[in-house]
């Protein structure tokens, strides 16, 4: 069992979140807080069900509006979506890194690819400044130097 496993029928989890059970059929009603059904088709909250009914409270108090409450819940499971991508990136980076100590895992090439290179190579980067005018064809050549853009 776990915080998102449904336990609670809604007399349970209103009392839990402080609230009247008609205000948890609302909640449900516009998708603020949306319990799982049972084959009976009645509602079993989880102790993330009645953490999100606390927020809420917490932030109806603080003078939002219910469609201000609902996307701040979507943000915020946005966030741990993209919190949980990170950790997974994370291990991935730390899995090859272990594979192939040897190389990095990637680079910016010239034309701005993803290339891998060995450790303590660099890519070689051109130092070559070109002169840019806005309404002219091409960049202009140095009089001193006729190769050189200027």
């Amino acid at each position: 069992m776990d915080r998102y496993t449904p336990v609670f029928a809604i007399a349970a989890a209103a009392e839990l979140a402080e609230m009247h059970p008609q205000t948890l059929r609302q909640y449900d009603r516009i998708g603020l807080v949306s319990p799982q059904r049972t084959r009976g088709n009645t509602r079993r909250y989880s102790l993330h069900d009645v953490e999100q009914l606390r927020e809420v409270s917490r932030l109806s108090a603080d003078g939002l509006s219910l469609e201000g409450i609902r996307r701040v819940l979507q943000l915020e499971d946005r966030v741990r979506e993209l919190e949980g991508r990170v950790r997974e990136l994370e291990r991935a980076l730390s899995d090859e890194l272990l594979k192939h100590p040897e190389r990095r895992v990637f680079a910016a090439g010239a034309a701005g690819e993803v290339i891998t290179l060995r450790r303590g190579t660099r890519v070689r980067r051109s130092s070559e400044v070109v002169l840019w005018r806005p309404g002219e064809r091409g960049a202009e050549r140095s009089p001193d130097h006729p190769g050189r853009p200027e």
